[in-house]
């Protein structure tokens, strides 16, 4: 399905650059630094897309970019659910995003977990439990889940979205500097 672009009148996105780091190696403030790593990453992914990069994929049997978004999309609100001791619930509700709408509720997801990873107390961590609700069903798993799962595996499709755009021809802006978490000069 092709998704139409919108405009709206808003606030900039988050993550156009990597927020200044915290002063402390606190887990909340490690974990909310790998959230603005990935918020960065998807940032800069998702920038310039076009609606033809969006149906592209490597193979007929594998995602095209625009079902990639809508995963981490996905992936996204897990790693707010857990900050806010939320269940993801199943099965997922389907919905057509547009490309913006899509970057927008990610990029949201992200920064509003990031902040409250921050904030949180290193004991609070055991209250983070990624919850998966389907029916009357109730499964939970320990944060750590988080971070081997949701966390490392939107990470790991933003990586894809790179590699795709390239391939099909409208690689990433050439001056997004990750290490820096800023554009080169």
């Amino acid at each position: 399905m092709l998704l139409l672009f919108t405009t709206m009148a808003q606030e900039p996105l988050p993550y156009a650059s990597v927020p200044e780091a915290e002063e402390n190696y606190s887990a909340g403030a490690i974990v909310s630094r790998t959230i603005d790593g990935l918020g960065f990453r998807y940032y800069w992914a998702t920038e310039g897309l076009t609606q033809q990069d969006l149906v592209f994929s490597a193979a007929d049997d594998t995602r095209n970019i625009l079902q990639t978004l809508e995963h981490i999309l996905e992936l996204s609100k897990a790693v707010r659910n857990a900050v806010e001791q939320r269940p993801n619930v199943r099965p997922q509700v389907s919905a057509n995003y547009t490309l913006e709408q899509l970057r927008i509720e990610t990029l949201t997801n992200l920064k509003i977990a990031s902040q409250a990873y921050k904030n949180a107390s290193d004991k609070a961590f055991n209250n983070f439990d990624v919850v998966f609700k389907r029916g009357e069903k109730t499964i939970p798993f320990p944060f750590w889940n988080l971070v081997n799962g949701q966390l490392s595996d939107a990470i790991y499709h933003t990586g894809q979205i790179v590699l795709l755009r390239r391939i099909a021809g409208n690689p990433i802006n050439p001056k997004v500097n990750v290490f820096l978490g800023k554009l080169n000069e």
